[in-house]
């Protein structure tokens, strides 16, 4: 190993470390505080929102709430819902899932915060399309254009270099070779074009193809480990039993049933859960800004559901699919783990097939999501002329990232997804009392009850 890798590895230690960590969960447990626990008083109402008729009709925006939010949720709902649980499980035990809980369980508050002002302060570009997210509340709001060109470099590096292309890619192509026999010359000529056709269209062709494919695949993976867990409901009790226990007593995997710190439990899936959800790190807003709605708490309602999808629902499937099965506490880690405990608690042969098709759909809508991401950022730094080329780019990504297996790009981009939360946070920190107003004045306005909180000060 080389030395510049060594030293990546120290960095992104350090930035995926205690310090960010804490600062993501501690931004949530204030804002959980200062709205009165709106992610469990208004998730009804959310919920409502999402599913209900009024979709936008004749308000400002380019795409509709539900697609805006299947358009986070398609960079959202990716690998690390499969590959990333299994490895804060195999690293911090059954004990890491609750900590993956409760990331998300405060992280709702966050992404509510970071998509009510991704609306709020959104502008329309020269091309006529709404353009909002971190950059524009760091710079509108908060009055700071450093920041938001920080934010924005940040972004165009992951979408390049990381979640949005190679991981994904790669696990596309190793899926499509393993269990199809399908040559990675095939795949990587396919998939680009795919690609190509639906990202071109700009953001109304990706939330039309978020909007028909995120439903779709979350369904059938959650059908999926429904079946295990039917297949095996006699050992569910005792599973969520050991997930809470072990959460405060720490037992990993590694090495068999070794007692493990509960820190390591804490640490583990706490980054897994946030890396899986992205709440804090200033991802979701950007789709949330195209949303067609007039109000800022709506979109921020609405948005907040992408987390308790992505991690309550989904991840947990996951975890307790392979806590029921046992697999957690073999040699297997991965996506290797994950096949195995759908091979075992189904089928030898389906339960391979399951995940690899699960993996090709949750990679696929990533780099979807991602694509757009990365062209946000980069009209707000370079202007709309700077789109195309973009565009072009990326595509080129896709189609090498087949026959790429760079640790330290990934490294990198690993660094850079870490960073892209600082600027978020100093954002929503430094904006927290507007965010309170808003929400004060919406439930004043609508229902005449306002939830507990503080006032918008000077």
């Amino acid at each position: 190993m080389s030395s510049i890798q060594v030293a990546l590895q120290a960095i992104d230690s350090f930035v995926w470390g205690p310090p960010l960590l804490i600062l993501l969960v501690g931004t949530g447990v204030y804002l959980t505080v200062r709205l009165g626990l709106l992610q469990v008083l208004r998730l009804p109402l959310a919920l409502r929102l999402v599913f209900g008729r009024d979709q936008g009709q004749g308000k400002a925006g380019d795409v509709s709430s539900f697609a805006a939010l299947c358009t986070a949720l398609s960079a959202t709902i990716g690998t690390g819902n499969i590959v990333g649980v299994a490895t804060a499980i195999k690293l911090g035990g059954p004990g890491a899932l609750f900590w993956m809980w409760m990331a998300a369980f405060f992280g709702m508050a966050t992404k509510y915060a970071e998509c009510l002002l991704a609306v709020k302060y959104r502008v329309t570009d020269a091309n006529g399309q709404m353009a909002g997210g971190p950059m524009y509340y760091l710079e509108r709001g908060l009055g700071s254009r450093p920041l938001a060109k920080l934010f924005a470099l940040f972004g165009i590096g992951v979408a390049f270099f990381g979640i949005g292309t190679f991981p994904q890619v790669n696990a596309i192509s190793d899926a499509m070779t393993l269990s199809f026999s399908v040559p990675r010359e095939v795949t990587a000529v396919v998939l680009t074009l795919i690609v190509g056709l639906v990202t071109l269209g700009g953001i109304q062709s990706i939330s039309s193809v978020s909007s028909k494919v995120v439903p779709f695949m979350a369904l059938f993976y959650i059908v999926s480990c429904l079946g295990v867990l039917v297949a095996n409901a006699s050992a569910l009790p005792d599973a969520v039993a050991l997930v809470l226990s072990s959460a405060f007593t720490g037992q990993a995997a590694t090495g068999g049933f070794v007692g493990a710190g509960v820190l390591l439990a804490i640490q583990s899936g706490v980054a897994r859960g946030v890396f899986s959800n992205e709440s804090g790190l200033g991802s979701a807003p950007i789709a949330a800004a195209a949303a067609k709605t007039d109000s800022c708490v709506e979109q921020g309602l609405v948005s907040m559901t992408g987390t308790f999808f992505d991690t309550i629902i989904i991840c947990t499937m996951t975890g307790l699919t392979l806590v029921v099965t046992g697999v957690w506490s073999g040699d297997l880690s991965g996506a290797a783990m994950t096949s195995a405990a759908f091979a075992q608690g189904l089928n030898p042969h389906v339960g391979q097939y399951l995940v690899s098709i699960g993996l090709l759909f949750f990679a696929f809508t990533t780099i979807l999501g991602w694509n757009y991401y990365g062209e946000r950022c980069t009209e707000y730094l370079f202007g709309v002329r700077a789109i195309k080329p973009y565009r072009l780019i990326y595509l080129a990504l896709v189609a090498c990232g087949a026959f790429l297996h760079l640790d330290m790009i990934w490294l990198l981009a690993d660094i850079v997804n870490g960073l892209m939360a600082v600027p978020n946070l100093i954002g929503l920190i430094g904006l927290r009392h507007v965010v309170v107003a808003e929400t004060r004045a919406f439930f004043a306005r609508n229902e005449d009850t306002e939830p507990e909180g503080e006032t918008q000060t000077a």
